[in-house]
């Protein structure tokens, strides 16, 4: 959408489409896309375990998560500012609630030990609300607190937040465990950017320049305008092809030891561990679970690493040791 010369009878700017907020929403879902199949392929034993949330790809992922939030929050101005429209606004939020715990239900049953709790959906449904605060604020101040909330994870965290109710804020001092955790903080910073973006192309008049843009393929801005689908249907349909690939062409078995302890040591670092430390908490543990046999039925899925007391004892005694 862009705002035009023309005015409501109310004095407000008429808007029209921005074709090229379209085509980026687009590319982020290409993107995003990519990455996944990375993460598939992993999943199904291609790749080695940690390459899709570690190196440049951590990085990839990143971006286009903040890429979504931004987009999330230059939309939410651009669909009510200056009048908030509260109907319309109330009906895309229940949307994407409801796509948000379809993906928390379809996650708990299929891979419960990484089940997604609060990802991008979660994270762009709770940011928008947070953002209505902020839509008739000077832009400055959006920003002000755009770079308080990316900073605040980096100078504050307590054990407080690890309680389970409050998870979704992203000051715990231990990450859970999850395939897609994107908590309000540090990454509402992007949506708010997105916000102060907005009102600045709006006072700026730059909006109808920005409708000018080339917006590319129309199938590209097909697939931005109809984003909530495409996310939801692509990943079904990356991990049916890669599950047939896999039946085609099976992935070459790994050493389950070193398998484990890459998976170990990449879950330990993305927790803010030191890369010593994480060595000798990871060969602590993998030596306690040959000795009690229990290395082959937590690699299998056969019990679960947070429930199991047995995994958990020696998590615990390894810890103690490593420190």
């Amino acid at each position: 959408m862009a705002a035009d010369q023309q005015t409501t009878a109310q004095g407000l700017p008429t808007l029209r489409r921005i074709e090229a907020l379209d085509a980026a929403r687009g590319l982020a879902l290409i993107a995003m896309a990519t990455y996944h199949l990375t993460w598939d392929f992993e999943f199904f034993g291609y790749l080695e375990p940690g390459t899709a949330t570690s190196g440049w790809l951590k990085i990839y992922a990143r971006a286009i998560a903040s890429s979504f939030l931004f987009l999330a929050g230059f939309s939410l101005v651009l669909a009510h500012y200056p009048e908030l429209k509260a109907r319309s606004f109330a009906k895309r939020l229940a949307v994407i609630v409801a796509a948000a715990a379809a993906i928390t239900v379809a996650t708990a049953v299929a891979m419960p030990e990484s089940m997604i709790f609060f990802g991008i959906l979660h994270a762009i449904a709770a940011g928008s609300l947070v953002g209505l605060a902020f839509l008739r604020l000077p832009p400055f101040v959006t920003l002000a607190a755009a770079v308080a909330a990316i900073a605040l994870p980096n100078f504050y965290r307590s054990e407080i937040f690890d309680a389970p109710a409050l998870l979704f804020v992203g000051l715990s001092q231990h990450l859970p465990r999850s395939n897609d955790y994107v908590p309000l903080l540090p990454w509402v910073g992007a949506l708010l950017t997105g916000i102060a973006a907005a009102r600045i192309a709006l006072a700026s008049g730059c909006l109808s320049r920005l409708a000018g843009l080339p917006a590319g393929p129309s199938w590209i801005r097909l697939a931005g305008r109809n984003s909530l689908i495409v996310y939801l249907l692509h990943q079904p349909l990356l991990i049916a092809v890669v599950f047939l690939i896999s039946i085609i062409a099976p992935p070459q078995k790994r050493d389950p030891m070193q398998s484990y302890l890459a998976s170990c040591e990449n879950a330990c670092l993305a927790e803010g561990s030191d890369a010593a430390l994480c060595q000798r908490f990871c060969a602590c543990t993998l030596d306690r679970l040959q000795q009690q046999s229990l290395l082959s039925p937590l690699q299998s899925g056969a019990i679960l690493p947070d429930q199991d007391e047995r995994i958990l004892e020696l998590a615990r005694e390894c810890s103690a040791i490593s420190q």
